[in-house]
């Protein structure tokens, strides 16, 4: 049987752990309550690696690779990943063995690190419901367009189309329309036909 291929998503080459308390009741965690976050736990690398069984977060030792802390496995229907409240760079993770969990909390040196480690996750995320979840044929269509050719609307040579505007007379030509319409606008002793609108306001100049 051959070896099962794993692909790594993501590695940041310094975190922190640390040791944190217990989270309170209805609120989340926050770095500042985990005490002196200059002296962690202990110190490594972490690799986000994906294989045919899911995806696990391995703490691991910077220098030989090997897994020395722990190992997180990460499942987006029950995310084992929280950010705390009072910082990006900081996050708690779920950490289970033999159905005993331990929360412990992880620390990136640099917001660059913890930016590309969230979009590890939620790419992995997005495809994973993808996976379990495909587009069937009748969603690819919008139920708001109606199904069938479209039909050409354009005018064909030769063809001609006209307006009935409502309170002129049928017969009424392009030309009596245009005088009237002058004539309404110059008249001084009467007030045109329609209400005329304030020009939109001008921009301020700049000096």
């Amino acid at each position: 049987m051959e070896d099962d291929i794993e692909s790594i998503l993501y590695i940041a080459r310094e975190i922190s752990v640390y040791r944190i308390p217990p989270r309170v009741a209805n609120e989340g965690y926050r770095a500042n309550d985990w005490g002196d976050l200059a002296s962690p736990l202990w110190k490594g690398r972490l690799r986000i690696v994906e294989n045919s069984k899911g995806v696990s977060l391995n703490l691991e030792d910077a220098q030989t690779g090997e897994l020395v802390f722990a190992r997180a496995d990460y499942d987006p229907a029950r995310p084992s990943v929280e950010a705390v409240l009072d910082s990006s760079r900081y996050f708690v993770i779920r950490v289970e063995d033999g159905g005993k969990k331990a929360y412990i909390g992880l620390g990136f040196a640099e917001r660059t690190d913890s930016f590309d480690f969230n979009v590890a996750l939620q790419d992995y995320t997005k495809r994973r419901r993808a996976a379990l979840n495909p587009p069937s044929e009748s969603s690819e269509t919008s139920p708001h367009i109606p199904a069938g050719p479209k039909k050409d609307y354009s005018l064909k040579e030769g063809q001609t189309f006209t307006i009935s505007i409502p309170g002129r007379n049928k017969g009424t030509t392009n030309n009596s329309l245009l005088g009237n319409a002058n004539a309404s606008s110059s008249s001084t002793s009467g007030g045109p036909a329609f209400p005329l609108l304030p020009p939109p306001p001008s921009a301020p100049k700049r000096r």
